[in-house]
């Protein structure tokens, strides 16, 4: 007969939980239906006692007080109470062995603590056992000992990992003896052999449970009986027990104002609790670049960790029980991983991004290469890298693309995508996408769901060099892109803006979610891997970027907002020929200030905009110069964006120009002419052809041609400089 259990009322509103008063606070109880924080006392507020009083004391023993004091703080895992009481009754096909895993943190000891109380409730014999008996088997079996005397005996082991080693033996000689009815938990922070699950014994009288973070509702409820009324630390910790746990603390010790991140020292405890110590140096920067990038491979660690031996510190990251694999590589638990990027950023500002620019050189790198589908796959790891960049985490979820597909369009889909901007912003502007659906068909993409083919937005890149007379009349936003563009310089020939025009979705304004997600990473694709854009713009009818008069990563407001219909239109854009793509990438997201000034500095100054025969004759008048270094100096072409690299000089440029076309068996003596006439210095240009040993007409020849190459080399240069992720990638 089961003996009567001291358990608490339950609600079918509410899972499982058990939130009184804490002592010396006042009782906080979750309404039925869901808990809301606002209705959370101040923890600063007269107590109310919820708790009998025994000679003026709530509890005899101070035993007794700390657990009650847990059983109240415990809330959640419906679904692991009901199969451990399942087990408790004996229902048929009911469990002998609940093997628990999860992340240090995630509540193993909390749920074990409760699992105890349920079992002693039902008159069971509880043996608690901690994975720090050690690795022998004789140690365990005393430990143990009292499960062989004891009917229906309940064991329950905590810190398994501490004690794995002895798995085999467990499944092979320890458990297969204890008697009938006895009941044994493993909780550990590694996950179990597989053999549990595949022997078709242990297989019907085993459970294998990987402990999940909190619900939302249950991560409430947990703040809530801490009296933590601050919704910034939900989103700070998510479910974590433990990183909800250290934040309330640091809450109720500051009382942090709404939108604050818990203190640094939050990030040094868990950091502390969760990674603990390392094996190496090089074991701590692979688990860094691990929680920076959105997924690490072994080739991205040969590139973030130069030196170490990536393969053995990847096959060490996939057995951190904090790391899971996934298509793109392994990935850390979300708690896990900010708290040590934050950690790292505070505690070692320039290692932080030496390592950030490691990272990104190495995934634009990847990007550059990718064709095709596979080129907005390679940027999505890149605009992880800033994903705090403010912008960013309003406008990107950061969650699974596989929701909404992109593809091109196609001719039959003309008509819907004209009726969803109708629907979306009104019939103006549905004749403008009308308009650019005749003359620009290429620049729109579609996002469909992939189930159903349902289309549910659309998005238009448009590349413009010189609009007509209709365009610029037809459409207003273009027409104001174009009088910004003249206002502070017209575009020069074989230069070209780009416009993301229009970002559009079946519902209204979607920020963020997976059709957002897919815009921007269009638009990321387009500014960091098309060539030769001068400019980008982006126009937004969303109310709340349309008020906006901050920045947007890069894209900076224009001062022009336009009325479309019903809509107000705002332009953000960037100029990259006055900040070239290094320089905005370095100054946007987790990285920004944290480059040394040598290194930012050559980039922060606005770079002379010159037309192409400009730039020949500097060029020209460069090569006249060699051994002038003043001359040099006041060259134009120092400030064309050739010298984004911190050190590098106008000669240096030239110089690698030069010795570019040594390397081509083509241009051979076109680089013996540039050497000996500018680099060596010859005293005429007679003189030259005689060291060449060329005719005087032959020698004029190739050195007309290397300096015509030298130009165009590094006009080239120039133009990967403001726009592309070529330059950064070729110094990478």
């Amino acid at each position: 007969m089961r003996a009567t259990r001291r358990r608490r009322p339950a609600t079918s509103a509410l899972p499982v939980t058990n939130i009184q008063s804490i002592p010396g606070r006042r009782c906080v109880l979750p309404r039925r239906g869901g808990s809301d924080l606002r209705d959370a006392p101040h923890p600063r507020e007269s107590p109310l006692p919820c708790t009998p009083s025994i000679d003026g004391h709530p509890f005899p023993s101070l035993a007794q007080h700390l657990e009650a004091a847990r059983n109240r703080a415990f809330v959640g895992r419906a679904r692991e109470l009901a199969l451990f009481r399942r087990a408790l009754a004996g229902e048929a096909g009911s469990l002998s062995v609940l093997l628990l895993h999860g992340l240090a943190g995630v509540g193993k000891s909390s749920l074990l603590r409760q699992f105890a109380v349920d079992a002693r409730s039902a008159g069971r014999t509880v043996v608690e056992i901690s994975g720090r008996v050690g690795s022998s088997p004789a140690a365990f079996e005393l430990a143990a000992a009292e499960m062989f005397t004891r009917d229906n005996a309940v064991l329950l082991v905590d810190d398994f990992e501490r004690c794995q080693v002895l798995e085999g033996w467990l499944r092979d000689h320890f458990l297969p003896r204890l008697p009938v009815g006895a009941l044994t938990v493993f909780a550990g922070r590694r996950a179990p052999a597989p053999v549990w699950e595949t022997d078709p014994g242990w297989a019907e009288v085993v459970r294998v449970v990987r402990l999940e973070d909190l619900s939302r509702e249950d991560a409430v409820a947990l703040l809530g009986s801490r009296g933590v009324p601050y919704e910034p630390l939900l989103a700070f910790a998510g479910g974590h027990p433990l990183a909800l746990a250290l934040v309330a603390e640091v809450a109720l010790q500051s009382a942090p104002s709404a939108g604050e991140l818990p203190a640094q020292e939050v990030y040094s405890k868990l950091v502390e609790h969760l990674v603990g110590d390392l094996p190496s140096a090089a074991h701590r920067h692979a688990l860094e670049v691990c929680c920076h990038a959105r997924a690490t491979t072994e080739e991205l660690l040969r590139a973030a960790v130069p030196g170490e031996d990536a393969a053995t510190l990847f096959a060490w990251l996939r057995r951190l029980p904090s790391v899971e694999a996934g298509p793109e590589g392994v990935a850390p638990h979300d708690v896990v991983r900010g708290a040590v990027d934050a950690d790292l950023r505070w505690r070692d500002p320039q290692r932080y991004a030496a390592m950030h620019g490691r990272i990104r050189d190495h995934l634009l790198k990847r990007a550059v290469e990718a064709r095709g589908a596979d080129r907005i796959g390679a940027v999505a790891p890149i605009m992880y890298l800033y994903r705090s960049g403010g912008f960013l985490g309003d406008l990107v979820t950061w969650g699974n693309r596989s929701e909404v597909h992109e593809e091109e369009l196609r001719s039959k889909d003309h008509t819907a995508v004209a009726r969803m901007a109708e629907r979306a912003e009104g019939a103006r502007s549905a004749a403008i996408v009308r308009l650019w659906l005749a003359r620009q068909p290429a620049a729109f993409r579609l996002y469909r769901r992939p189930g159903t083919g349902e289309m549910v937005g659309f998005s238009t890149w448009l590349t413009l060099r010189d609009p007509d007379e209709k365009e610029l009349r037809a459409d207003p936003v273009l027409a104001a892109v174009w009088g910004h563009i003249h206002a502070v310089g017209a575009l020069r020939p074989g230069e070209h803006v780009g416009i993301a025009r229009f970002m559009v979705s079946s519902e209204p304004h979607p920020r963020p979610s997976p059709v957002m997600d897919s815009m921007v990473l269009r638009i990321a694709e387009e500014v960091l891997l098309v060539r030769g854009a001068v400019w980008s713009f982006i126009t937004s009818a969303d109310p709340d970027l349309a008020r906006s008069t901050t920045a947007h990563g890069p894209f900076r407001p224009t001062g022009t907002d336009v009325v479309v219909g019903r809509h107000t239109h705002r332009i953000f854009g960037h100029d990259w020929r006055a900040e070239p793509l290094e320089y905005a990438l370095d100054h946007t997201g987790p990285s920004r200030n944290l480059r040394p000034m040598a290194q930012s500095s050559a980039c922060a100054h606005k770079t002379t905009i010159m037309a192409r025969p400009e730039f020949d004759e500097a060029v020209r008048e460069a090569l006249r110069c060699w051994h002038r270094p003043d001359a040099l100096a006041r060259n134009p072409l120092s400030r064309s964006g050739l010298l984004a690299d911190a050190g590098s000089s106008l000669r240096d440029a030239l110089e690698r120009a030069i010795d570019t076309l040594g390397g081509d068996p083509r241009s051979v003596k076109a680089h013996r002419a540039l050497t000996v006439t500018f680099v060596d210095g010859a005293p005429t240009q007679e003189a030259a052809a005689r060291r060449v040993e060329l005719p005087f007409s032959t020698y004029r020849r190739h050195l007309t041609l290397g300096i015509r190459h030298v130009s165009e080399l590094l006009w080239h240069q120039v133009m990967r400089s403001v726009s592309p992720a070529a330059s950064v990638v070729a110094r990478s």
